[in-house]
């Protein structure tokens, strides 16, 4: 059986890592959607689709997770109405889809799957939202997201492209 995990994933951090570890021990194989594709080098969204499609691919080389997976990106599309005709476009035939994305879910539900939320974990620490906080006021980060995250965030100058986001030309 396979799944379908949709995220934005910006960045990829732990809480992702376990639920996609949870994901794996009752699926045999795993489509994973990176969510909001073309959007990249805002404070929401500072990763390419690309960059995100690295960091995941390196984690899951480094926790040497085997299992057959799929990493897609796919961009929003502004038509609820056919998104998911959209995603399925797009990947293997999926047997279940696990979000927590309000809107995520519902199109899903109404398209006949089964949908399952993940947990949410260590919030204060795994969540996008704080890390990219973290990284934005010079606190440590490092901890909240796989070593691999790190290496690739240090690469593209991450930080600093998040910190010249962060100004403003305006007074």
């Amino acid at each position: 059986m396979r799944a379908l995990y949709v995220g934005r994933f910006q960045p990829f951090h732990r809480g992702h890592l376990e639920i996609l570890r949870r994901i794996l021990r009752e699926y045999h194989e795993l489509i994973i959607i990176v969510g909001s594709a073309q959007h990249s080098h805002t404070l929401e969204n500072p990763f390419t689709a690309g960059e995100r499609i690295q960091m995941i691919t390196e984690t899951l080389d480094e926790e040497r997770i085997t299992k057959r997976i799929y990493i897609i990106p796919v961009d929003d599309i502004h038509r609820h109405a056919v998104w998911v005709k959209h995603v399925e476009s797009l990947t293997p035939a999926f047997d279940c889809v696990f979000s927590n994305e309000p809107i995520t879910t519902r199109l899903f539900r109404e398209a006949g799957y089964t949908v399952k939320n993940t947990e949410l974990l260590q919030r204060e620490e795994w969540s996008g939202t704080e890390i990219r906080k973290m990284i934005l006021t010079g606190q440590l980060w490092e901890s909240s997201v796989p070593p691999a995250v790190v290496r690739v965030i240090k690469e593209i100058d991450g930080v600093a492209r998040m910190k010249e986001l962060a100004h403003t030309d305006t007074v």
